[in-house]
């Protein structure tokens, strides 16, 4: 009964409620927020090769990909607050396990497991997004979030690892989901899928030309993005800039880049998508391509600042355009794991031609894959809009 009387005390469509259904939907993944702090923990910390970093990440991101996809099939047929409590409190578990491991292969299994847990709970916080009111706005705010922790994450983390070791970033993660299940009896009910009206399911879901192509602009999108923010800090310890330099710079540029996610926030679909997911994917594309002259640091903190305003500024309306395909959620969980396979991908490619090309191949990927991304959405959402 108190739980009950709690999850009524916002309105859906307050501000408050749209923080309370972001950070729960951020709990599974928040490593990712941390963006190249958490690789740069294990070169640190562990003492491993920047492409053995990489898998490790990738490891995690991989899993994050196979547990959303998991999601798919049970979302419609789970209690969301049941499954939350009890995934959270599986990847404490699995954090508290991994501060002891110190061998890359262990850890790279672990952190799969790990990412398994994470997916399946984010697939449940997009999908109680994707059946709020105003699903943009909402997304727009788990960006905000996103950024918001992520920020200081990107702060403390390479402190923390100076001082404790590279244990210190599952240590940020713990934090994270403590607060997550403590939070969890506030979050707002959001309407229940009727299984009479809802005969759909993951092999029968209407996959046609219009979703596969806002699914591919996902993958890209994020695939392209992550693949270059995982080594933002090795960029700048390649220009040379020491740790807590760096640390300071992405921070901010951290900081400034909530302003992308609040922007959705503030103004939903009052210009619909097409437009916002044009610019802000161009925008993405083209200050991307300008971290090849990260010799000049201010050219490093201005590309890394404007590509993470379009990162929070696109990502809710590509959300948003692949929750318009279903009304029950589903097909949110569907981007959800797309969108972690991007993830996991974009630092994958970036870990096997770190070495040998450096990081001006993996920009020059991205920049590519980000046009095609752009294209893709575009198409897709102006279907949308015309039907």
């Amino acid at each position: 009964m108190n739980i009950i009387k709690l999850n009524n005390t916002f309105a859906q469509s307050s501000l408050m409620a749209a923080i309370l259904y972001s950070i729960i939907a951020t709990a599974g993944l928040f490593y990712v927020n941390l963006g190249g702090a958490f690789l740069s923990a294990f070169v640190d910390g562990l003492g491993v090769q920047r492409d053995v970093a990489g898998y490790i990440v990738s490891a995690n991101k991989y899993g994050a990909a196979f547990g959303a996809l998991l999601a798919t099939f049970v979302v419609k047929k789970l209690e969301w607050r049941y499954v939350l409590r009890r995934l959270f409190l599986c990847l404490i578990v699995v954090d508290l396990i991994s501060t002891q491991i110190q061998n890359p292969q262990t850890l790279i299994l672990l952190r799969f497991l790990h990412g398994t847990i994470g997916g399946l709970s984010v697939g449940f916080g997009l999908s109680i997004i994707a059946r709020t009111y105003n699903p943009d706005k909402i997304f727009g705010m788990l960006l905000v979030v996103q950024y918001s922790f992520g920020s200081i994450g990107i702060w403390a983390v390479p402190r923390m690892v100076e001082s404790f070791g590279y244990s210190a970033v599952f240590a940020a993660l713990i934090i994270f989901t403590i607060m997550a299940i403590l939070i969890l009896p506030l979050v707002p009910n959001v309407k229940k899928v009727s299984v009479e009206t809802d005969s759909l399911n993951i092999f029968n879901i209407p996959i046609g030309k219009f979703l596969f192509l806002a699914l591919i602009g996902l993958f890209l999108f994020q695939a392209s993005n992550m693949g270059v923010a995982d080594y933002a800090f090795e960029l700048g310890k390649d220009i040379g800039l020491e740790n807590t330099e760096i640390s300071n710079i992405l921070t901010i540029a951290n900081v400034i880049s909530i302003s992308g996610g609040a922007l959705v926030y503030l103004i939903g679909t009052k210009f619909g998508r097409t437009l916002p997911l044009i610019i802000g994917i161009s925008v993405s594309a083209i200050f991307t391509f300008l971290l090849h002259y990260s010799d000049n640091i201010s050219i490093y903190f201005i590309a890394n600042t404007v590509t993470g305003i379009a990162w929070g500024f696109s990502i809710p309306y590509i959300l948003g355009l692949c929750s318009t395909f279903d009304s029950h959620g589903q097909m949110a969980a569907l981007a959800g794991f797309v969108s972690k396979m991007g993830l996991a991908t974009g630092p994958l490619i970036g870990s096997l031609f770190i070495i040998d090309y450096g990081i001006e191949l993996i920009i020059n990927i991205a920049v590519f894959s980000l046009v095609v991304a752009m294209i893709a959405s575009w198409l897709s959402s102006k279907a949308t809009e015309a039907n």
